[in-house]
């Protein structure tokens, strides 16, 4: 299939399916200023508003901490020991978020064994309904992307997410693949693609995607996340 000519798309909203790899990087942005508590205190956070409740995800949308696999230790950098499970956002509300015990002191909160830079250290996206055989005939139109990369905040704030599309990505019609596409732009609120009225589901299965990066040292851990299926999802360029 990637050996067709490629499809090239104009700007705009698709239906898309994100393969659980596509997730993990979508989730890993959370650890740059969203599900810390310092940044939630200092107003840096992406999940302010959900911490205020002013909005809520889907509720089909739950993340937690688990350790239980074993691929990363539970303790810290500082040797305090984090709860086996930790549910962080409990069908699309914000439940707990990384507690160090410095921002615990600054801010008097308990502490949940966070690490330093309270960053995701073993996070696990719970499953959906949706099953293999379901994903190509769900999506019916729209993008089937694998992979992406270069993910950055565009406007933290809000929540929105930019960065593009990498390998192994496809335009779908009628439920078959029809073509690999050219690389897209996105530019898109977790509001939305992890909202009720974007995110139609959520598989029923999940991979494990491992951690890879070795800056200053071999990192450890991983996502345990499902593919997910988003409707109008936003392609800028």
């Amino acid at each position: 299939m990637l050996s067709r000519p490629v499809k090239e798309l104009p700007k705009g909203q698709y239906k898309t399916y994100f393969a659980p790899a596509a997730v993990a990087e979508l989730l890993g942005m959370l650890s740059w200023g969203a599900i810390s508590e310092a940044d939630i205190q200092q107003g840096n956070s992406a999940l302010a508003v959900l911490s205020r409740q002013e909005k809520q995800l889907s509720p089909k949308f739950t993340l937690k901490e688990n350790f239980q696999s074993g691929l990363v230790p539970r303790f810290n950098n500082l040797g305090e020991i984090a709860a086996p499970e930790l549910t962080l956002i409990e069908k699309g509300i914000l439940i707990n978020s990384l507690v160090n015990s410095r921002t615990a002191k600054e801010y008097n909160k308990p502490a949940n064994g966070a690490n330093g830079s309270e960053t995701l250290r073993s996070p696990e996206i719970s499953l959906g309904n949706l099953t293999f055989e379901e994903i190509l005939p769900s999506l019916d139109t729209g993008l089937y992307v694998s992979n992406l990369h270069y993910l950055n905040w565009s406007d933290r704030p809000s929540g929105r997410i930019t960065g593009m599309t990498r390998y192994a990505c496809f335009w779908v019609e009628n439920g078959e693949i029809i073509a690999p596409i050219a690389n897209l732009r996105f530019d898109e609120s977790l509001y939305r693609f992890w909202g009720a009225e974007n995110l139609v589901d959520l598989t029923n299965f999940q991979e494990f995607i491992p951690e890879v990066g070795t800056y200053e040292n071999r990192q450890l851990g991983g996502s345990l996340v499902p593919g997910m299926l988003v409707k109008d999802f936003t392609y800028t360029l």
